[in-house]
């Protein structure tokens, strides 16, 4: 084959279509643009605006720099999103829900026909596709949100949202905010209520792809997320704000199996990461600095992801490297080791956010008329706040609707037997806890503290609460869909769940149980709990009946 066919062959792959048996090469299109600062404000290029030069500009999977005159030009076909990649010192555009407006979509003939609308058609290739920035203050000091899993399925768990972690949130001094996907639950007809309800916070929001943000009536992967490009745009994409290096992924991939289902098909998904994204990080990565903070968010846990050897041989050489996810309605601190194939110097931290759906907004409700959702490990619902300090990062749980020293919870038996006391376990719940964390406990005025053993186990609170909440709904024997509340799903074990036993010389009477726990970043909680020893139950002494007569 001639050098000149060779190439009319890539180019009818890349860029190709079919006519019949036979693949026409069509004529291979080019993005070209300006990325500038936007001086006046206005969104459009002016004169008196500043081209930007030396800024990264991807097409989702090649990425270029801006020229000195902030010209860029890159490859499209009639699917591509161009994007830029925020540099700092800089910020995109905000919509009204404060979504970052730093691409263009180009669909000429929009997205396929589906139940929840895509994109709709952008006509031809603009003549040049220019994207404006505007300065930006990015200390090395900043906080970010992290929402995991809101997941409503209508608009009552809409305003769940708003009135559970929305309302505490408005003022936050965060620099922005993430949804770590499953933003809705399939619903999609929901992204826009509930972006105008986070949009309150009042700080730009970035979103990531869930399994639950996808059109399940799609026949393949790469059509599943075409309402989610609608209202977010890219499923992918990187952005720098002060030191750190923030990398999204997609990593849920959607399949359809024509033969399921009796032979009508069904749709499902997986953790994976398609190849032209893999591309995207690669060549992403090889344009910051190696000792740069690498934040890589995405919605399936990164070892749940079945072709994750490939992402780990593109960050392990990284120092200063984490990843966040959320998916399982749970709060963990997974470390990736050799076990799992990870070649790093280092064990990878990779961080389960905790939902603010919390058990899928499930369980009784409280007087705002909001589930308590507690999660199947124990912990609260809520979010994540994310403090940044050059290189260095500090998670902190937040429970919704509690103090900020609300790290852990307590349980024993308020009144127990002293002769119960040895083998009544205590148990301590600390949400965020991790294995570097210490739990300890002492009793009164005792200045000796005891340690306390890290035990993987189902949360016996959770035990006794599902326990009581299933029992109020068998009582009333509500019909099905009528239920004052959601039943709880099935427990996970806890992977942040201590225990320990009291000593059996405690005296009969009030006692006071203080615990403490001391975090990976040195932070120190305490909690507190009141509990009574009951007396012995008195022996029953024999007595003479005297007969009496008068």
């Amino acid at each position: 084959m001639s050098a000149r066919a060779l190439l009319v062959a890539m180019f009818a792959l890349s860029f190709g279509y079919h006519s019949g048996n036979t693949c026409v090469a069509k004529e291979p299109q080019s993005a070209t643009g300006i990325i500038f600062k936007d001086n006046n404000a206005d969104g459009v290029l002016d004169t008196g605006d500043t081209r930007l030069g030396n800024v990264r500009v991807s097409n989702g999977r090649e990425i270029v720099r801006t020229n000195e005159r902030g010209e860029y030009k890159l490859p499209v076909d009639d699917d591509t999103t161009i994007f830029v990649i925020k540099p700092r010192g800089m910020r995109a555009g905000l919509n009204k829900y404060n979504h970052p407006q730093f691409y263009y979509t180009h669909k000429p003939k929009g997205s396929p026909k589906s139940k929840f609308p895509g994109v709709a058609p952008t006509g031809e290739l603009p003549k040049s596709i220019d994207i404006a920035l505007y300065p930006n203050q990015e200390p090395d000091r900043f906080k970010a949100i992290l929402f995991g899993d809101p997941q409503p399925r209508n608009q009552r768990e809409v305003d769940y949202i708003a009135h559970d972690v929305v309302e505490e949130l408005i003022g936050s001094d965060a620099s922005f905010g993430v949804t770590l996907g499953d933003i809705v639950f399939d619903n999609l007809a929901l992204f826009e209520p509930q972006a105008s309800a986070i949009a309150m916070i009042g700080v730009p929001w970035f979103n990531v792809v869930g399994n639950h943000d996808l059109n399940l009536d799609s026949k393949d992967d790469k059509h599943s997320d075409e309402t989610f490009e609608r209202h977010f745009g890219p499923n992918y994409y990187s952005f720098d704000h002060g030191d750190v290096h923030f990398l999204v992924l997609d990593d849920v991939e959607w399949y359809y199996d024509e033969k399921a289902n009796e032979g009508k098909g069904k749709g499902s998904y997986r953790g994976g990461i398609d190849d032209r994204q893999l591309e995207f990080v690669k060549n992403d990565l090889a344009m910051i600095p190696k000792e740069q903070l690498l934040v890589i968010m995405m919605h399936v846990p990164l070892n749940d992801v079945g072709n994750r050897q490939k992402l780990y041989r593109l960050i392990e050489k990284r120092p200063a490297c984490i990843s966040i996810a959320a998916h399982t309605h749970t709060n963990e601190h997974r470390m990736i080791t050799s076990e799992d194939g990870w070649k790093g110097a280092k064990p990878h931290r990779h961080i389960v956010n905790v939902t603010v759906s919390g058990s899928w907004w499930s369980g009784a409700r409280d007087e705002r008329g909001i589930p308590h959702a507690t999660m199947t490990d124990g912990a609260p619902n809520g979010y994540s706040i994310i403090d940044f300090d050059g290189s260095q990062y500090r998670l902190t749980y937040k429970a919704a609707g509690k103090p900020a020293d609300y790290q852990m919870a307590v349980y024993f038996p308020n009144e127990i037997q002293k002769s119960k006391l040895g083998e009544t376990p205590l148990w301590v719940n600390v949400f965020n806890g991790t294995d570097e964390s210490t739990v300890e406990y002492r009793i009164d005025g005792d200045w000796n503290w005891a340690s306390m053993k890290k035990t993987l186990a189902n949360d016996p609170q959770m035990e006794k609460l599902i326990k009581a909440e299933a029992e109020v709904l068998a009582k009333f024997k509500y019909e099905k869909g009528d239920e004052p509340f959601r039943k709880i799903p099935n427990l996970r074990p806890s992977k942040h769940l201590w225990k320990s036993t009291l000593p059996d010389s405690l005296d009969a009477g009030a006692h006071k149980i203080h615990v403490r726990t001391t975090d990976m970043y040195d932070r120190v909680y305490n909690s507190h709990k009141l509990i009574r020893i009951a007396e012995p139950e008195p022996t029953e002494q024999p007595t003479t009946e005297q007969e009496t007569t008068e």
